[in-house]
C-alpha cells in the first residue's frame, strides 16, 4: 500500500511518500515521487511533482502523460524557459483532467477498475503553489488553498489524517516549521501501526518544490542526506518530547501545563 504527503509549505509544496508496495502478501520497495523537468541547454526547468497511489503501472502512465501536458505547453509557448503562469496552470490542469477521464473511461469499458489516485504538486511563474488530486474518474480537486495538504494511500485513513488534525497542520502556522521533520514524523509514526507503510527510509522519496524569490525561479529537489538524518533524529525526540508532555499532565494538571507552555512560547515569540 502506500502513504504519500503533499503539504503547501510556505512558498511551495514538500511531498513525501514512503517506499512500501505491495502484492497479496509479498512486500516491496519502490519510489512513489517522479519530478517533472526539462533540460534546456544547460539549464534545468523544474515544472511539477507527481506522485501516485494505487495500480503501479497506471500511476507510471499517468506521469509520464502530465511530463507530455508540459511538453506539449513548453512547445505551445515557443520553448520559452519560464514557468507557466496561474492561467495556463489551470488550462494544463484541464488538458491532464480531459486526458485521463477519457483513459479511465476506456479501461472501465474493457472491464479493467481504474484503481489509482494522482498527486500534482506546481507552482507558477508568480510563485503560487499549486495541488491537485486527480481521483480514480479522473476528475482533479484543488487543495492547495483548502485544506493545504493532500494525502493518498491507505495510510490516509491508518493514521496520516488523525495526525494531521491532532497536531492542527495548516499551511500558514506550518509556514516557520521544519518541513523535513513533519511529514518524516506522519510517515513514520503510521508505519508502527499499518505493516503496509514503510518507516521514511529514502531521501530521494521527499521533494520539495517552491518559489525562490531571490533567483525569481521556481526550485525544486530531493532531501539532502544530513537533512534525512537529522529528520530521523529529530522524529525520535519528538516522540520523547510528547510522551513527557503526557506524563507531566499527569503529574500536574492541564491548566498548569498549558500555562507553562504559553509563556514559553511567548518568551520565544511563537504566536
Amino acid at each position: 500500500m502506500t502513504l504519500i504527503m503533499a503539504l503547501v509549505w510556505g512558498s511551495g509544496v514538500v511531498v513525501t511518500a514512503d517506499t512500501r508496495a505491495t502484492a497479496g502478501p509479498i512486500y516491496g520497495e519502490e519510489r512513489k515521487i517522479y519530478p517533472i523537468y526539462l533540460t534546456v541547454g544547460n539549464e534545468e526547468l523544474d515544472l511539477a511533482v507527481v506522485a501516485g497511489a494505487g495500480n503501479s503501472a497506471l500511476i507510471k502512465q499517468g506521469a509520464q502523460l502530465i511530463r507530455r501536458t508540459y511538453i506539449e505547453w513548453f512547445r505551445s509557448v515557443g520553448n520559452k524557459v519560464r514557468n507557466p503562469t496561474e492561467d495556463e496552470s489551470l488550462r494544463i490542469v484541464e488538458g491532464i483532467e480531459k486526458a485521463l477521464i477519457e483513459k479511465y473511461a476506456s479501461l472501465r469499458n474493457a472491464g479493467i477498475d481504474p484503481s489509482v489516485e494522482l498527486l500534482l504538486a506546481t507552482i507558477t511563474s508568480e510563485g503560487k503553489p499549486l495541488l491537485y488530486v486527480f481521483d480514480s474518474n479522473g476528475i482533479a480537486n484543488p487543495m492547495h488553498e483548502v485544506p493545504g495538504y493532500a494525502i493518498l494511500g491507505m495510510g490516509r485513513i491508518t493514521g496520516a489524517q488523525l495526525l494531521l488534525s491532532l497536531l492542527g497542520y495548516d499551511p500558514r502556522r506550518a509556514a516557520n516549521w521544519d518541513h523535513s521533520v513533519f511529514p518524516v514524523f506522519v510517515i513514520d509514526m503510521v508505519s508502527q501501526v499499518d505493516p503496509t507503510v514503510s518507516s521514511f527510509t529514502d531521501p530521494l522519496s521527499s521533494v520539495y518544490i517552491r518559489y525562490d524569490k531571490e533567483s525569481g525561479k521556481v526550485v525544486m529537489g530531493p532531501m539532502r542526506v544530513e537533512s534525512f538524518k537529522e529528520a530521523k533524529e529529530a522524529v525520535e525526540k519528538r516522540v520523547k518530547a510528547i510522551r513527557k508532555l503526557w506524563e507531566l499532565i499527569e503529574l500536574t494538571s492541564e491548566d498548569e501545563v498549558l500555562k507553562y507552555l504559553e509563556e514559553l512560547m511567548e518568551k520565544h515569540k511563537v504566536k
